[in-house]
């Protein structure tokens, strides 16, 4: 399709799309008021869980199960964790291990472990197909093979997503690859993980939800920290890594700290940038990652902070949860700090998306709460590839609000927005990114070297009540010589 037709068809599509709506805009202008909070509760940090060796099998345990959190302090509040009450541990492993988890459902309600970010077959990626009855167990295995990378795992129930995330199903999985030359790697000393989400709260301290309260879900007004309300993390090197995940349901975040000082950007959702990347704030749609490097001096205290993020061409601008700042974390450095070392010139090499020209072509709108005007049917396969299938993808964003892509099983490559380069924080690899209003983002991807016609990988706007929803779509790899077709394409190699 051509460049200004294609243009032509989004601007009309919004037009009419946002003819009723431009008189509620204003109504749905993010409200509320930042609670002031006092912040001196030091940071938890999930506990590091690097499984068991089986018969040469890296092995990990986790039970999804219901419990009590308290976001406010002696008030208990209805929560679900990974072997505890909220949140899970941090899995590792190794690229080229071959992984196993024994995943167990002890919540009253139905549920999924979805791997998200990493590159595996689609029966193993734990997608709204792959249910996980009350009292029943699974037990996904697949190899690892994708560059060192901080990914998560967190339920994909069709329907029942953001409840059960939002109550606390969610961990993170590191992927390593070899000693990371000059980057902090400790854990929970300079390599710290630090899964941020919004918490809307009642007066008993107890998470309520109020997805018709404006066109992205609940979004609330409290700022927890690995679950923690005023987290205070210490710090005791030069320098500290913080892999951040938003794992809010819908609000985007803009990280930076306080006082504007400079840090660097060394890697995004699929793994490193090539260089570290010198920024004072990276935005976050829910899902993305970023690990950044930041410098502190001896007995100085800096906060994160969310500045109000950039949700685009958006009537009014603090409509849609925009025009909000939050305090986060605290860092307080002690008295001395030991020496870090300084970090590289460069990481790796990202060369430029090939097969642009040549790969298989698809088309995506994303409008209200559908995509190509289709929600969710989970019989219903939207397209079929091949594996390792070399594809472009055009995404247009027409509705008046902010989505985002999520696509499974694949790291991609963010090719262009609107015909321009893509900004330096976005070029790594991806598996999702942010959809601002009236916008085209062409990604190049290759597809699931894994062949498989019954299992089907899915894409999906990752505000999750928009999935829940049914902006959600799917796809099947299946080999076309298996049924007498042309060869199977190479497998993808990612990194």
């Amino acid at each position: 399709m051509p460049v200004t037709r294609r243009l032509f068809l989004r601007a009309s599509t919004a037009a009419v799309f946002l003819a009723p709506l431009a008189s509620s805009l204003a109504g749905c202008a993010a409200s509320e008021d930042v609670p002031s909070v006092a912040f001196g509760a030091r940071l938890p940090i999930p506990p590091l869980d690097a499984g068991t060796v089986e018969n040469g099998v890296r092995t990990f345990r986790l039970a999804a199960q219901p419990g009590t959190h308290e976001f406010v302090p002696g008030k208990p509040a209805e929560s679900m964790g990974y072997n505890g009450a909220y949140l899970g541990p941090t899995l590792r492993a190794s690229r080229g291990e071959k992984v196993r988890v024994l995943a167990e459902n002890r919540l009253p309600d139905a549920t999924t472990l979805h791997f998200h970010g990493m590159m595996l077959p689609a029966a193993q990626d734990g997608g709204p197909h792959a249910m996980i009855g009350p009292g029943a167990s699974t037990s996904p295995e697949w190899t690892v093979d994708q560059p060192a990378a901080t990914l998560w795992y967190h339920p994909h129930p069709h329907g029942n997503t953001e409840k059960q995330v939002s109550y606390g199903l969610a961990g993170l999985f590191f992927v390593d690859e070899g000693p990371q030359a000059g980057l902090p790697q400790d854990y929970g000393v300079d390599d710290i993980p630090l899964v941020v989400q919004d918490r809307r709260l009642d007066a008993n301290g107890k998470l309520t939800f109020d997805p018709s309260g404006n066109s992205l879900g609940t979004l609330g007004n409290s700022i927890a920290a690995n679950g923690t309300l005023g987290a205070v993390l210490p710090v005791t090197t030069q320098r500290v890594r913080l892999r951040i995940l938003n794992a809010s349901a819908g609000r985007w975040f803009t990280f930076g700290f306080a006082d504007r000082r400079k840090f660097h950007m060394v890697a995004s959702d699929g793994g490193l940038l090539a260089a570290p990347l010198a920024l004072d704030a990276v935005q976050l749609s829910p899902a993305e990652r970023a690990e950044i490097v930041v410098e502190l001096k001896a007995g100085e205290s800096v906060m994160l902070r969310s500045f109000a993020p950039d949700l685009g061409r958006v009537n009014p601008p603090e409509a849609f949860g925009g025009g909000k700042e939050f305090d986060v974390v605290r860092l307080d450095a002690a008295a001395s700090l030991a020496p870090s070392p300084a970090l590289p010139a460069a990481f790796t090499e990202l060369p430029a998306p090939a097969g642009t020209t040549t790969a298989v072509s698809r088309s995506f709108t994303f409008n209200g709460r559908t995509i190509n005007n289709k929600t969710m049917d989970m019989n219903r396969t939207d397209f079929t590839a091949v594996p390792g299938g070399s594809e472009v993808w055009f995404v247009d964003n027409v509705s008046a609000y902010q989505h985002n892509l999520h696509i499974h099983g694949v790291q991609f490559r963010l090719v262009d927005i609107d015909g321009k380069q893509p900004p330096p924080e976005r070029a790594g690899w991806k598996d999702t990114i942010p959809l601002l209003p009236r916008e085209q983002n062409r990604i190049a991807l290759r597809m699931p070297q894994w062949s498989d016609p019954e299992h089907p990988y899915m894409y999906h706007c990752h505000l999750l009540t928009h999935e829940d929803e049914g902006m959600m779509g799917q796809f099947t790899v299946v080999d076309p010589s298996a049924a007498g077709g042309a060869a199977t394409p190479s497998a993808h190699q990612h990194g």
